[in-house]
């Protein structure tokens, strides 16, 4: 992508002005009110943004106002439309519709903050974020960020509620968004904590033991490698899929969880990880990598090298054969069994938090639960014989 830079322009101690690179601070974000001169990050509120680009051979330098957010979004939206410009496209929103007083309208703040999500997330992020604006702006008469209050919110969510008709959890997680671009254009404080939708939160399901082996029982020896492989790592779906033969260390029983640039792929939250497998499962890798295909990096792939994305289809196929309720076989329960064990076997929450690539410990301690199977009943039973 064009690089477009973006500078402020500082008054120095001797009178004269220079424009001078912004602090970018660890989330991607301009650091407001500061500028690096001379190496090192320094205050400066004084003077304006300025972006500037090379067009046809010739540099361009364009203010783009005070606000450090702002002039962010504006570098980005003006490199992603340098990008539709060489390809051959027309790109929108442009960034005169975001000069002036129009960037604190409602529908321009909006486009805006699209814009950069589109160039920073991952496209399901994009996907949610654009469903939830465009559900409030349907319901929201206001024109500017500024006159948005508590009871837009609140009729915001009763929209959620009874026009979408969506489930709890879907309420919560629109409103979250809506509220994270209202957070963007500085605006805080404006909801109770009692204010926001309530959902229940579900006990994640896992797969009992004895299920499992009736599972394992119909498969062949492929099939038997994905869901053990899916059970074993506690691995994403999309984690399994884009799995390199460069990922898995046989000589220290781990699979890595890495970015792959050359298939457009990124974990979740842009976060690597290593998680520890058990020799079982190093032992059938190893078999299987013989029978691979040699010209292909995918430990689970397709014909011509291509990613494997029937991985639910075929595990309902198994559970059928099994004579087992596919209904109650989707591949995240893996995920959730995986976490379960590791808790139950006494793996500190810490360690599982970092083997699952959770962001918060809250996470990780929904799978914290009480035991069961035929051993805790036994158990029980023995307690009170």
């Amino acid at each position: 992508m064009p690089e477009v830079n973006l500078t402020k322009r500082c008054r120095l101690p001797d009178g004269t002005t220079r424009f001078c690179p912004v602090v970018i601070l660890a989330n991607g974000r301009v650091r407001p009110d500061y500028a690096v001169v001379d190496g090192k990050p320094e205050h400066h509120p004084e003077g304006r943004y300025y972006i500037d680009w090379t067009e046809n051979g010739k540099r361009i330098r364009k203010s783009v106002g005070k606000d450090a957010a702002q002039a962010h979004a504006k570098r980005l939206i003006q490199e992603s439309n340098l990008a539709a410009t060489k390809a051959g496209v027309k790109n929108v929103p442009t960034l005169d519709s975001v000069n002036g007083n129009a960037g604190h309208s409602i529908s321009n703040a909006i486009a805006v903050y699209l814009e950069e999500t589109r160039l920073t997330k991952k496209p399901k992020t994009l996907a949610a974020y654009t469903t939830a604006l465009d559900y409030f702006r349907e319901c929201c008469e206001r024109q500017t960020v500024e006159e948005i209050t508590r009871g837009d919110m609140l009729r915001f969510a009763a929209l959620l509620r009874d026009e979408k008709e969506q489930a709890p959890r879907s309420c919560w997680n629109k409103f979250s968004n809506v509220m994270s671009f209202l957070k963007a254009q500085g605006v805080r404080g404006l909801m109770k904590k009692n204010d926001w939708p309530a959902f229940t939160e579900e006990e994640p399901e896992i797969y009992e033991k004895e299920e499992l082996e009736k599972l394992f029982g119909v498969c062949d020896a492929e099939e038997r490698l994905w869901f053990e492989f899916f059970l074993m790592t506690g691995m994403r779906e999309q984690e399994v899929m884009y799995t390199y033969w460069s990922d898995v260390n046989f000589a220290g029983s781990t699979v890595k969880v890495s970015h792959k640039p050359d298939r457009g792929w990124t974990p979740k939250a842009y976060k690597e990880r290593s998680i520890p497998v058990p020799a079982k499962l190093i032992k059938s890798l190893k078999e299987w990598k013989k029978k691979a295909d040699k010209g292909c990096n995918l430990v689970f792939a397709t014909k011509g090298c291509n990613v494997k994305m029937n991985f639910l289809d075929d595990l309902k196929a198994a559970a059928e054969r099994a004579k087992l309720n596919k209904e109650n076989f989707w591949l995240h329960k893996f995920r959730a069994t995986f976490a379960t064990w590791s808790l139950w076997a006494g793996v500190d929450l810490r360690t599982v938090q970092d083997w699952m690539g959770h962001k918060d410990l809250e996470s990780t301690m929904r799978y914290l639960k009480p035991q069961r199977g035929k051993e805790v009943r036994a158990k029980v039973n023995t307690i009170f014989a």
